[in-house]
């Protein structure tokens, strides 16, 4: 089992404050692992075992206390005595009004909450609402190129490289790795991908037309890393003979990403220092979710290298968004806290034509932030203060 030392560290500062912490991700990326690791380590901290309460409510022994006065019940007879409670709530989104015990357990008990969902009432803009000022939340992705190498004990040079196309092809999402080859694999990723269409997007916005949905999704695992807007999806709806309204083609791209099946990144006009709306980037959480298609994976490199760059960048604290030019594009701009990165994708910077291509790029960039191009080349092409790296030496720094 890995450790999954990049957000415990994040997360361990607040063990013992009354802040309820929040981690948010897809389904099966490692957040039950990760309540699991903090309840370890609070028990290495001589913490009693009956002073850690953890009801994970997928199970179905848990079943009746979805009911919100049932769960409430249920963990005050649970507090006997006035030290600290460490209570831990797995897929929280399936208790109706979750957040009316969970702020009244803070407010009225000595209590350190800890809760996790998939769906959408775990976002941002939703915890705001349900206990604005009472939280810290934290995402989890699938697992890093970084944590794959561990789990699987890889360091010789080769396996790293095979690893790397093996994590091209099959994503991060933690149990697949279990799976023994590749029919298995690709059941595991329909059975996670089925689970998140009827339970996080269908039943949760009352879906109507799933057919639509699929499509829609079928056209972003085709298309990663493509800048497009509802407007040009409504072209290709249309060219298979589908009308829909560029309203409900914004609600399903809204619902999707909400799912955390899909990532959106948007543009920002890097002179004029702002937001721009209208067309924007969509990322795939998790790769291998393209083999879910029944015709396979398209080669499409240069944008899955796009995908794993911008999915390791989120992982890693940034807030990413793409960068505009007047006549040309950066393809991602990172930032974290007072700290910011230009970053370039390539596949192989194989002529002077690409290289110039990529490194050109920030000739109107006049600021001194770091700028990066990342490609699979083993030579470095480091030139006029940017930065050139391998992609996998890039994934595997600490």
């Amino acid at each position: 089992m890995v450790i999954r030392e990049r957000y415990l560290k994040l997360i361990r500062p607040f063990y013992d404050q009354e802040l309820i912490k929040v981690l948010i991700g897809i389904r099966r990326s490692g957040k039950s692992v990760i309540l699991k690791q903090i309840i370890d380590e609070l028990k290495e901290k001589n913490i009693d075992d009956n002073h850690i309460i953890y009801i994970n409510f997928e199970d179905y022994d848990y079943e009746e206390y979805t009911a919100p006065k049932k769960l409430n019940n249920y963990i005050k007879e649970k507090i006997i005595d006035d030290k600290k409670y460490y209570i831990f709530f797995d897929e929280i989104q399936n208790v109706d009004k979750w957040e009316k015990v969970v702020n009244s357990l803070r407010a009225t008990k000595n209590t350190s909450i800890f809760i996790t969902g998939s769906n959408s009432d775990l976002l941002s803009s939703d915890l705001a609402t349900h206990i604005a000022g009472r939280y810290v939340s934290f995402k989890i992705t699938p697992f890093t190129f970084n944590e794959v190498c561990k789990l699987l004990n890889i360091t010789d040079k080769r396996d790293i490289e095979e690893t790397f196309s093996d994590y091209i092809k099959w994503g991060g999402m933690p149990q697949r790795f279990m799976q023994t080859n590749d029919a298995s694999r690709k059941t595991y990723l329909n059975d996670i991908y089925d689970s998140i269409i009827i339970k996080d997007i269908v039943k949760r916005f009352n879906i109507k037309d799933i057919d639509l949905l699929n499509r829609i999704v079928m056209y972003i695992l085709t298309t990663p890393s493509q800048i497009f807007s509802p407007e040009s999806l409504r072209n290709y709806m249309q060219s298979d003979s589908r009308n829909v309204s560029l309203e409900t083609l914004y609600n399903y791209l809204d619902y999707i990403t909400r799912a955390n099946l899909i990532s959106k990144a948007e543009r920002y006009d890097v002179r004029g220092k702002r937001i721009l709306t209208g067309k924007y980037k969509y990322y795939l959480t998790d790769l291998g979710f393209t083999n879910i298609l029944s015709e396979g994976k398209k080669d499409q490199i240069g944008a899955y290298l796009e995908n794993i760059v911008y999915n390791e960048l989120v992982a890693r604290g940034y807030n990413v968004n793409i960068g505009t030019l007047e006549n040309g594009e950066i393809d991602f701009i990172a930032t974290r806290f007072e700290e910011k990165i230009y970053v370039q994708v390539a596949y192989i910077l194989s002529d002077e034509t690409v290289i110039n291509r990529e490194f050109n790029a920030y000739n109107k960039i006049e600021d001194n932030y770091p700028k990066y191009v990342l490609s699979m080349d083993k030579f470095d092409f480091s030139q006029n203060g940017i930065i050139h790296k391998n992609i996998i030496d890039w994934l595997l720094k600490k």
